[in-house]
């Protein structure tokens, strides 16, 4: 397999003239990590047709290139050393690399929580100034998105010892888990940072890997044709994304609809945007994700309305569909990206004009959030008219109701295949021990559909790096937004629900519950080193075969037995924090679901039915920020989870859950 993977990656060092392109790809550098205990491959470019020798520790072997110059070779496996000089000569050219060092390689990605820089991260005073370590190495891919794959990492990606300087902003998550990890495996660690905030897993995905999951065929056609022919890509796009906002948004089903110039607007309360509506004030905004509409009047003189004009919205958070006088302007995505559109003339009148604007927000901050002076029309002639601050709103539809929304396939953090083009591609198949994954805020309006993505990048990865058998430990989303008053849907329970799923699918894999380290306040949780050290529990028993707890209780069955329905648990026995109680628990019937008088009887939790429910499912810490207390004597909380209630007979036949008696220990690798 290794064979097949690089002429089509290296075409574009090539481009450049094979005898100025660098012998050894991109990954391979002064103080790099190989990994141990297999064959270290190692992979490059030079001329066509010429041998290129290799030497590591002792060991030379040589290779051919290809008619395309690129060339493969792999080494006798090494235990975990060094340092050592690794050479590489073809003809004239030669490189030397050194202070290389043989150990494990992590591969750390996702979006901003993974993303979140040791900088930013709790204690950080302390942190960086206990940081210097010279046997993990970091190697930091700076964000870059490609409609096609890319053989080249940025000029800045360069391996490096940890210390103070280099720490600083690489990921705290991937760190603090090399730095705990490495108590109990002596070995040098390599980590590779590859993540982009905001990212959507379908980003990740290859394009054989997301043709392999299914169901994408037309947007990557849609990609293919955005190659040769951008504006007919984009024009195909509009119609979709335009089918969407018909089947999703009630301003588009109303009639008239909310961007009509007809439309009676003055029921409509008003805001002044200047920041994300979260932090408006304005109590419905306050965690709100979803679709909401604003207009606004702006009166135009006859000179004025005659000439062409360019609106300028800033930045909108994360997709608008805009309108001026009934008339469609369009709409993109891009929660940064400022908002510009032309409007030619006929579009303006003399008097009121309507400016009508839709924004969906798919998580984090929302709306037009841009200050306000940045809110524009600048004719032709010269003359710059500010829109007003304030504008009219009305909220449409939550994110749970409305379902995710296409992306634009070429759009960098959320286009279909782009970051695995431009970040994966360039690395792969660089040897690894296994993947850190921590991702899934951006895919909280599709749980149905991350089971399936989260799977599928799983094969995906390990078909790129030519690991079959590459460990993958995922980081549960956290707890974050307000507290619930009461059973109610959640995207969030949701996400982590798809989450535990496609772990639970894979024996390669292993889920690291963050559900009580996060902040309601604030999406991005700062206590990075508790999540450092239950990855790392996950590694050690999953990677290294270590007698440690890894895991919380984890749900086994659920059963109804007359009034009561009994969850079995493994991973136990059970602890319940701040009460003699567990907390948390839901039952549910086909309409409604209540919480439930709970209390523990040995490994299980028996659940007193709520009046009126005949129990059909459980739900357990069901809320985006929900507050739960059960956990084993590891201190590690029991997973979120949904599962169907059972009757007796059927659970007796199911094997009952293995008991995990012993406290954490640690074991060598």
């Amino acid at each position: 397999m290794f064979e097949r993977l690089w002429p089509a990656l290296f075409a574009a060092l090539l481009a450049c003239g094979p005898a100025q392109a660098a012998l050894l790809a991109p990954p391979f550098q002064d103080h790099a990590v190989l990994q141990r205990g297999k064959p270290i491959r190692l992979w490059g470019t030079a001329l066509p047709s010429q041998t290129v020798s290799t030497t590591l520790a002792g060991e030379t072997a040589s290779a051919i290139a290809d008619t395309s110059g690129a060339w493969h070779i792999e080494l006798a496996p090494l235990a975990a050393g060094g340092p050592y000089d690794l050479t590489v000569q073809s003809g004239k050219n030669s490189e030397t690399l050194h202070d290389i060092l043989v150990g494990d390689v992590y591969l750390c990605s996702g979006q901003s929580n993974m993303e979140l820089p040791v900088r930013a991260a709790s204690n950080t005073d302390t942190e960086l100034a206990n940081s210097t370590n010279d046997t993990i190495r970091l190697f930091h891919l700076a964000r870059a998105g490609s409609v096609t794959p890319v053989a080249t990492t940025d000029a800045g990606a360069k391996w490096a010892a940890a210390s103070p300087a280099t720490v600083k902003d690489f990921s705290a998550a991937c760190f603090f888990f090399a730095r705990e990890l490495q108590k109990d495996v002596n070995v040098p660690l390599g980590l590779i940072e590859s993540s982009w905030g905001g990212s959507t897993i379908q980003a990740w995905l290859s394009d054989s890997g997301t043709r392999a999951v299914g169901g994408y065929e037309r947007t990557l056609a849609i990609l293919a044709e955005y190659q040769k022919t951008p504006d007919t890509a984009r024009a195909k796009w509009r119609t979709l994304m335009d089918a969407w906002w018909m089947a999703h948004d009630p301003g588009h089903m109303a009639s008239p609809t909310w961007s009509a110039p007809d439309f009676d607007d003055s029921h409509w309360d008003t805001m002044k945007l200047n920041g994300w509506w979260e932090s408006s004030g304005i109590a419905a905004f306050k965690n709100f994700d979803g679709i909401a509409w604003f207009r606004t009047t702006v009166e135009l003189t006859p000179v004025q309305a005659a000439q062409p004009a360019i609106l300028s919205l800033g930045p909108v958070d994360d997709i608008d569909d805009t309108w001026v006088n009934g008339v469609h302007l369009g709409g993109s995505e891009g929660w940064d990206q400022p908002r510009v559109y032309a409007l030619p003339v006929g579009t303006l009148k003399p008097g009121a004009n309507i400016i009508a604007v839709g924004v969906l927000d798919t998580g984090g901050g929302g709306g037009l959030w841009g200050s306000p002076s940045v809110r524009t029309l600048k004719f032709s002639g010269g003359e710059t008219l500010q829109l007003p601050e304030r504008w009219r709103y009305r909220i449409a539809a939550p994110l749970i109701e409305t379902r995710a929304a296409p992306h634009a396939p070429w759009s960098d953090a959320t286009g279909t295949t782009l970051l695995y083009n431009g970040m994966i591609a360039p690395i792969a198949p660089y040897q690894l021990r296994g993947v850190l994954w921590y991702q899934g805020e951006a895919n909280v309006a599709e749980p149905e559909e991350y089971t399936r993505l989260l799977g599928g990048l799983m094969a995906d990865w390990r078909g790129a790096f030519d690991e079959p058998g590459l460990p993958f430990l995922i980081a549960q989303l956290p707890d974050f937004g307000d507290a619930a008053g009461g059973p109610a849907d959640s995207s969030w329970a949701n996400l982590r629900e798809a989450q535990r799923k496609a772990v639970a699918a894979d024996r390669l894999a292993a889920l690291a519950v963050t559900v009580d380290i996060g902040d309601r306040y604030d999406i991005h949780p700062t206590n990075k080193q508790e999540l450092g050290r239950r990855l790392a529990l996950n590694a050690e028993r999953l990677i290294y075969g270590a007698t440690v707890v890894d895991s919380g209780p984890m749900p086994a069955s659920a059963t109804r037995k007359g009034k009561q329905v009994v969850v079995a648990f493994s991973n136990t026995p059970l602890v319940v924090y701040g009460d003699r109680r567990p907390i948390g628990f839901q039952l549910c019937d086909a309409k409604r679901c209540d919480y439930a008088q709970a209390h523990v009887a040995k490994d299980s939790v028996v659940l007193d039915a709520p009046k009126g429910i005949l129990p059909a499912r459980v739900r357990f810490c069901w809320a985006d920020s929900p507050v739960c207390n059960l956990y084993n004597p590891a201190a590690l909380p029991a997973v979120p989870f949904e599962m169907a209630v059972t009757s007796a007979a059927r659970a007796d036949r199911r094997a009952p859950p293995r008991p995990v008696k012993a406290p954490p220990t640690r074991s060598s690798p």
